[in-house]
C-alpha cells in the first residue's frame, strides 16, 4: 500500500485535482495533504476531495514534508507537489514501482518543464563541483519522490525549499539505491523572482552544508558564509524588500504573547543559569543595550542547535498559529518584534506561519555561541522614542515610514512594559494578558483570556463588525 504526502501552501487552484489524481491509484490507501498556513482554503478543498489534512508544525515545505512522513501510515511513499498540472495517469505507478520491488530505496522523478531556473542556473553546477557522482541527476530539486518510510526517517529534512537537493545528497551518502523514473513532461505554477531567490539562497546553503559534511568544502568557510547570509536576512532594508507591497501591518511580541513564558528564562532554567540571568533581567539599573549585551556573554559556548531546539519546544500560546493565519486572511502582514535574538523568533515566526521578524543577532562561531551580539538597527530612531534608545517602538516607526502606513492600519500586540511605548504608537494597540496597568493604559483595548479574542476584536475596530 502506498501514502501519498502533498506539501502545501495556497494551492487552492490546484490541490483538488492533485488530490484525486493520487486517490485514483489502487494501491494509494491515503492522501496526507500538510498545510502550511494557508489562507486560501487549500485545507478545506484537500479534505473535500478526500485528503487527510494536517497542520505543519513549522512554516516551510521541508518541515511539512516530515511532518507528513511521521503520520504516514504505509511503508512506501510518494510525494507530490500541491501546484502540479498534467500529470501522466500512471506517474504513481511508475515512481513506485522501484520502491515496492526492491530495487530501490529512493526514487527521483525525471521531467521536462518550462521553467527551473534554480536548477539549471544553482543547483547542477554546484552538484557538479561537490557531489559529481549525483550529476546525472537531472532534476535535483524535483518534490516528486519515492521511497521506504523506514528509510526516509532516518535521513535529514531541511526545514526550506533546500529539503529536496538535501534528501538527494543525503540518501546517496548513506549508500542508498537510487533511481530516476522519467514522468515526462509537467507544468507548475511560475514563480516570482523574488521567490526563485528564496529558493536559490536555500539551495545554496544546503549544498555547501553538505559538502562541508561530508568533507568537500572546509566547515568554517561555510560557518562563515552563514553568519553573513543571517545578519543580512536579519537587516531592516531586506525585510522590507521581502515584504513588498503592505496595506496592513500586524506586530507581535514574543515572549508571554506568542509562546508561554519567556525564551530566556528557559534556557537559563535547562542550562543552569537562573542564578547569573536574575542579575540582569529586568534590571533597572541596565540599559537595554547593556542588558542585552550581558545575557548574550551569559551564554557562550552553547551551540546553535540548543537554542533551535529549545525554540521548537516552547509552548505556544493557544490559538496563535491560527491568530496569524486570520489576520493574514484579512490583509495583514504579520511580524514579531522582540528583545529575544533573530534566531529564536524566526523559529517561532515559521511555527506561526509569520511573515517576518525582528530583533537581535547572536554571534555564532563554527556552531557556537560566542557571546557577542548585533543590536537590532530597526530599534533604534534618530526621531523615534524619547523614553528608550532602543525599543521597540522605533522598529514600528521605521515600518510605518518604509510602507507609508498610517497608525489605523498598524496593529501591535504584547504583554509587558517592554511593549507599552510600541502599544501606544500603533493604531490599535492590544494589551495581551497585561502584567501591569502601565501596558493596560499605553494600550486601546486588553484582552485577558486567549488570543481567539484578537481577531474579533480586529475585524470591529478596522469593519464595524461585531
Amino acid at each position: 500500500m502506498i501514502s501519498v504526502i502533498i506539501p502545501a501552501l495556497n494551492e487552492a487552484a490546484s490541490i483538488q485535482e492533485v488530490v484525486q489524481f493520487a486517490r485514483r491509484h489502487p494501491l494509494v490507501t491515503e492522501v496526507l495533504v500538510v498545510d502550511d498556513g494557508s489562507i486560501d482554503g487549500t485545507p478545506q478543498l484537500a479534505q473535500q476531495a478526500g485528503a487527510r489534512v494536517i497542520s505543519s508544525t513549522l512554516l516551510g515545505k521541508g518541515a511539512s514534508m516530515e511532518d507528513g512522513l511521521w503520520a504516514a501510515q504505509n511503508e512506501v511513499v510518494v510525494y507530490l507537489d500541491g501546484d502540479l498540472q498534467g500529470l501522466a495517469e500512471d506517474l504513481i505507478e511508475r515512481m513506485s514501482l522501484p520502491v515496492r520491488e526492491g530495487r530501490a530505496d529512493f526514487v527521483k522523478a525525471k521531467f521536462t518543464r518550462a521553467a527551473g531556473r534554480v536548477t539549471v542556473l544553482t543547483a547542477r553546477p554546484l552538484i557538479r563541483t561537490f557531489f559529481p557522482e549525483l550529476a546525472h541527476i537531472e532534476q535535483p530539486l524535483a518534490g516528486i519522490i519515492a521511497a521506504r518510510r523506514s528509510f526516509l526517517r532516518n535521513l535529514r529534512f531541511e526545514t526550506d525549499y533546500g529539503v529536496d537537493v538535501g534528501l538527494l545528497i543525503d540518501a546517496a551518502a548513506a549508500g542508498a539505491r537510487i533511481e530516476q523514473v522519467d514522468i515526462g513532461h509537467i507544468q507548475h505554477d511560475s514563480q516570482s523572482l523574488e521567490v526563485l531567490g528564496d529558493m536559490a539562497s536555500q539551495v545554496v546553503r544546503v549544498i555547501l552544508e553538505r559538502a562541508a559534511r561530508y568533507g568537500r568544502l572546509a566547515s568554517g568557510q561555510l560557518q562563515e558564509v552563514e553568519e553573513v547570509e543571517r545578519r543580512t536576512q536579519s537587516e531592516l532594508a531586506i525585510i522590507c524588500q521581502r515584504l513588498g507591497k503592505v496595506q496592513r501591518l500586524a506586530l507581535f511580541d514574543l515572549d508571554g504573547t506568542l509562546v508561554r513564558g519567556r525564551f530566556i528564562v528557559a534556557l537559563a532554567q535547562r542550562y543552569n543559569k537562573s542564578d547569573q540571568l536574575a542579575n540582569y533581567l529586568d534590571n533597572p539599573e541596565l540599559s537595554s543595550e547593556e542588558r542585552t549585551r550581558r545575557i548574550a556573554q551569559l551564554f557562550a559556548g552553547l551551540s546553535k542547535k540548543d537554542l533551535e531546539e529549545l525554540a521548537r519546544a516552547l509552548p505556544l500560546q493557544p490559538g496563535a498559529a491560527e491568530c496569524v493565519v486570520a489576520l493574514k486572511r484579512l490583509g495583514f502582514r504579520v511580524g514579531i518584534i522582540t528583545d529575544s535574538f533573530f534566531l529564536v523568533a524566526e523559529t517561532i515566526r515559521r511555527r506561526v506561519f509569520a511573515d517576518f521578524s525582528i530583533a537581535h543577532v547572536l554571534r555564532f562561531r563554527q556552531g557556537i555561541l560566542t557571546g557577542e551580539v548585533h543590536l537590532c538597527q530597526a530599534m533604534f530612531h534618530p526621531h523615534g522614542c524619547t523614553a528608550h534608545s532602543l525599543c521597540k517602538a522605533n522598529a514600528l516607526l521605521h515600518l510605518s515610514e518604509q510602507f507609508q502606513l498610517p497608525p489605523s492600519q498598524i496593529l501591535a500586540v504584547g504583554d509587558t512594559d517592554a511593549d507599552a511605548c510600541m502599544l501606544r504608537l500603533a493604531g490599535l494597540g492590544v494589551a495581551f494578558q497585561p502584567k501591569s496597568e502601565t501596558l493596560r493604559q499605553a494600550a486601546k483595548f486588553a484582552i485577558e483570556n486567549s488570543l481567539d479574542e484578537l481577531v474579533p476584536l480586529v475585524e470591529a475596530h478596522l469593519f464595524g463588525v461585531g
